[in-house]
């Protein structure tokens, strides 16, 4: 096999929650969920090169992480490799890591998806997308949505895709401490042990809840007015045992320009909506040194199209 490419750049974006509601519980232990999640401009990078021993060899600039075996990137190269046994395929892959660890923004589900676009590139798979689907969803349940990111409603436990448009552009200010990281299983079963017993149970009821979000029209009125309010049902485990979530959420609803605000994901991390570039900036540097008071770090971020993209 002759390969076009010897070494690529991959972008791996995060993504938000704009809403998050639980279901119910799957036979398969899985929750059911009902998201609208979108990409941003918060990205990791993969610099990924062929290597002649058929290794998969990980390394970043975050000494934090856990490059072994365990590392998303690595199950990712792994299961990739598996199915084809006949083929001395290997890698040597850096992780220039920007998004926060364990942070609600789903930067390991992101690395993942990149590892699966970027090694198809590289080792000449020809892989569809159908077929990178079903490898990404073995992977987690936030993987596939980043195949192509943008805005989507995700069903299911993160896999059931649909096309969502925005009409207008929106930015975002993210808080989070990098001192506090969550687990996402515990916050879900922490969830469960409280809140099971209003769990639906039948796919006409999933359904429902579906259209349900359908039907929300997320645009820059119906936040202004107050119409709409963004939904995490994760925060009121979280909001409730976590200091800072709760400032964070406090420091937003002090912000007169911020439209709407939020924890995404399983939190910690913390964002606050703008309509406006510039309004989101001045606030941005105008409170920086407030947001460092709370020991946070801040991003200054927006809206992405699209989700992983190779340079």
């Amino acid at each position: 096999m002759e390969f076009k490419n010897s070494k690529i750049t991959v972008v791996s974006p995060a993504k938000i929650n704009l809403h998050l509601e639980v279901l119910g519980k799957r036979k398969d232990g899985y929750h059911e969920l009902a998201m609208l999640m979108q990409s941003i401009n918060l990205e990791d990078y993969l610099e990924i090169e062929l290597n002649a021993s058929g290794s998969i060899n990980l390394s970043s600039n975050n000494t934090e992480l856990d490059l072994e075996d365990d590392n998303l990137i690595i199950k990712t190269a792994n299961i990739l490799r598996s199915y084809y046994p006949h083929r001395n395929l290997g890698a040597n892959i850096f992780l220039n890591k920007n998004i926060p660890i364990g942070a609600g923004l789903a930067g390991g589900s992101s690395n993942a998806a990149a590892t699966l676009i970027g090694l198809n590139k590289l080792w000449a798979l020809n892989l569809d997308q159908s077929t990178l689907a079903k490898f990404a969803l073995k992977l987690g349940s936030d993987v596939p949505f980043f195949l192509e990111g943008g805005s989507q409603y995700c069903f299911g436990r993160g896999e059931i895709l649909e096309k969502y448009r925005f009409d207008s552009r929106f930015f975002l200010i993210i808080l989070k401490n990098p001192k506090v990281s969550l687990s996402t299983s515990e916050i879900y079963k922490k969830y469960c042990d409280k809140f099971q017993g209003t769990y639906l149970s039948t796919e006409m009821q999933y359904e429902g809840k579906r259209n349900n979000l359908r039907s929300i029209d997320f645009t820059y009125d119906n936040f202004l007015n107050r119409r709409i309010k963004i939904r995490n049902d994760l925060q009121k485990i979280v909001q409730n045992e976590n200091k800072s979530v709760s400032d964070a959420l406090t420091l937003f609803s002090q912000i007169e320009e911020c439209i709407c605000f939020s924890m995404s994901g399983s939190g910690p991390s913390c964002y606050g909506l703008f309509d406006n570039y510039e309004i989101a900036k001045k606030v941005y540097e105008k409170n920086k040194k407030l947001f460092l008071s709370y020991g946070y770090d801040s991003w200054l971020c927006e809206f992405q199209s699209k989700g992983i993209k190779i340079l």
